[in-house]
C-alpha cells in the first residue's frame, strides 16, 4: 500500500516537474495528437476554426427519385433474372453443393494466410517467393513472341477442356 502510494506520488512530482517547464509539453502529456480526427472529435470542432482546406464544400448532391426509380428497376431485373437462372436449373442440389463448397474454400484459405501472415519472416519470404515466380512467368511467357503464341495455345486448349468441346 505504501509502494503504490509512494509510486503515485512520484508520478505526480514528474508530472508537476514536465508541466512546469513548459506548457506545450504539459498539453501533450494530455491531449491526444492534433493530427487524429475521429468522427465525433471532427464534428464538435466549430467550423469557424478549420481552415479553408479542411472545410467542407457547399456544393451538396442529392439524389433524385428519378435515379432512385431506376436503381430499384435495376435491382428488380436482376433478381427476376436469377429467378428465372434458378427456376431453370435442373440439378439445383449440385449448384448448392458447389456454392457451399466454394464459401468453405474461401473460408479456409483466409485461415491459412492469416495463420501464415502470423509467423514472423514468412509473409515476407512469401512475398519474395511470388516476385520471383512473376519474374519468371513475364521472362518465360511474355517476353519474347513465340512464348507469348505458345501461351496463348495453352490457353485455348485449356478453355476447350474445360468447355468439354476439345476435339479427339
Amino acid at each position: 500500500m505504501a509502494t503504490a502510494y509512494s509510486g503515485a506520488s512520484m508520478a505526480a512530482v514528474l508530472g508537476a516537474s514536465l508541466s512546469s517547464s513548459s506548457t506545450r509539453s504539459r498539453h501533450s502529456l494530455l491531449l491526444p495528437p492534433r493530427h487524429s480526427f475521429s468522427h465525433t472529435a471532427f464534428s464538435t470542432i466549430a467550423p469557424s476554426h478549420l481552415s479553408e482546406s479542411r472545410r467542407f464544400s457547399p456544393l451538396r448532391t442529392r439524389a433524385t427519385s428519378s435515379e432512385e426509380t431506376s436503381i430499384s428497376v435495376q435491382v428488380e431485373e436482376i433478381f427476376s433474372d436469377l429467378k428465372e437462372k434458378w427456376d431453370g436449373l435442373e440439378n439445383k442440389s449440385t449448384v448448392i453443393i458447389y456454392g457451399g463448397g466454394a464459401i468453405v474454400a474461401v473460408w479456409l484459405s483466409s485461415i491459412v494466410v492469416g495463420a501464415i501472415n502470423s509467423v514472423p519472416l514468412l509473409p515476407k519470404v512469401m512475398e519474395i517467393v511470388g516476385l520471383g515466380y512473376t519474374g519468371w512467368f513475364v521472362y518465360r511467357y511474355l517476353l519474347f513472341k513465340s512464348s507469348r503464341k505458345e501461351l496463348a495455345t495453352d490457353i485455348e486448349i485449356l478453355k476447350k477442356k474445360i468447355a468439354g468441346t476439345s476435339e479427339k
